[in-house]
C-alpha cells in the first residue's frame, strides 16, 4: 500500500484507498472536502463544522475540535482522519493514531496552505481537483491591489482578556495579503494585551473579528470610548483564520475590505 506524508512529515498508510470513510477534526477541512467532492465520503464531523450550511444535519457530530469523543469516532470506523496540529490537542489526537491513519495538517504561511490543499487532494484521491482548487486560490490572490499605504492594525480575537496575533500565525499571513501592517507582530503566537498597549502601538484601524471571539457591533462603542482617534472595523474570521477552500472568498473579501478601510479614514 502506498504511504501518504502529512505536514508533519509524518507517513500514513491507508488501509483502503481513496479513503470510503472520512472524519474531519476541522472546519476548514470539512468544507475543502466537500468542495473537493467528497460529500458522500465524509462520515463525521465537529460541531464548529458550519460549512456547508446543511453539513450539521447530514453527518454524525463527534464533538468539538479539543474535545471530540473518540468512542463516537471508533464506532464510525474511519479508514481516514484529518486533523491539524493547532487546532486539535495532542493527547486525543495520539489516542486516535494507535487505531487509525491520521493525516495532520499544520498550516502557518500561504505556501503551507497550498501545500495541506494538495496534500489533503493526494490523500484522499482528488489530486486534480485540489489542484484547480489551488489554481484558482492563487489567481484570486494575484488580484488584490498592492497598495503604497499599509495601515497599522491591530486584530483582536479574544476579550477578557484581550488577544491578538503574532507574526507566526497565519492570520499573520492573510493580513499581509490584504495590504495590512500588525503592529504586534514581533509578538507570538496569540499574546494577551491591554487597551493601553492598543492606544501605545501606533495603530490606526482596531480589527474586530468574528471568531474565536463573537466580536460584533455591540462591542464597538466600548473600544471607540476607549482608543478614540483610532478607526473600528469588524473582520469576518473566517476569512482571515480558514485555511482551503475558503481563500477563495477571501481574496474577494481581502479586496472589498480595503475599499471599506480607505473610506473609513477618509471621514
Amino acid at each position: 500500500m502506498q504511504p501518504f506524508t502529512d505536514q508533519l512529515n509524518r507517513k500514513i498508510i491507508l488501509p483502503e484507498f481513496p479513503p470510503k470513510k472520512i472524519v474531519s477534526l476541522v472546519p476548514s477541512i470539512t468544507e475543502l472536502l466537500y468542495d473537493l467532492g467528497l460529500e458522500k465520503e465524509i462520515s463525521g464531523i465537529t460541531k464548529f463544522c458550519v460549512h456547508p450550511g446543511h453539513a450539521k444535519k447530514d453527518k454524525p457530530i463527534i464533538g468539538g475540535t479539543k474535545n471530540f469523543h473518540i468512542e463516537k469516532i471508533e464506532t464510525l470506523a474511519p479508514d481516514l482522519i484529518i486533523a491539524n496540529k493547532e487546532e486539535n490537542l495532542k493527547s486525543q489526537v495520539d489516542a486516535l493514531q494507535t487505531k487509525f491513519p491520521v493525516w495532520i495538517s499544520d498550516v502557518e504561511s500561504f505556501v503551507s496552505a497550498m501545500q495541506l490543499i494538495q496534500g489533503v487532494g493526494a490523500v484522499t484521491g482528488k489530486d486534480k481537483e485540489a489542484a484547480k482548487l489551488i489554481q484558482a486560490i492563487e489567481t484570486a490572490f494575484s488580484t488584490i491591489p498592492v497598495s503604497g499605504k499599509k495601515y497599522r492594525v491591530t486584530y483582536l480575537i479574544w476579550q477578557n482578556p484581550l488577544m491578538t496575533i503574532g507574526g507566526d500565525t497565519f492570520i499573520q499571513v492573510m493580513l499581509e495579503k490584504a495590504g495590512l501592517e500588525n503592529v504586534f507582530k514581533e509578538k507570538a503566537r496569540y499574546p494577551e494585551i491591554s487597551v493601553e498597549d492598543i492606544r501605545d502601538s501606533g495603530t490606526e484601524i482596531l480589527l474586530l473579528s468574528s471568531e474565536p471571539y463573537p466580536f460584533g457591533e455591540k462591542h464597538v462603542p466600548y473600544f471607540q470610548e476607549a482608543l478614540p482617534g483610532i478607526k473600528i472595523l469588524l473582520a469576518d474570521g473566517e476569512m482571515f483564520s480558514w485555511y482551503g477552500s475558503r481563500m477563495v472568498a477571501a481574496a474577494a473579501y481581502f479586496k472589498d475590505l480595503q475599499k471599506r478601510i480607505s473610506l473609513l479614514v477618509k471621514d
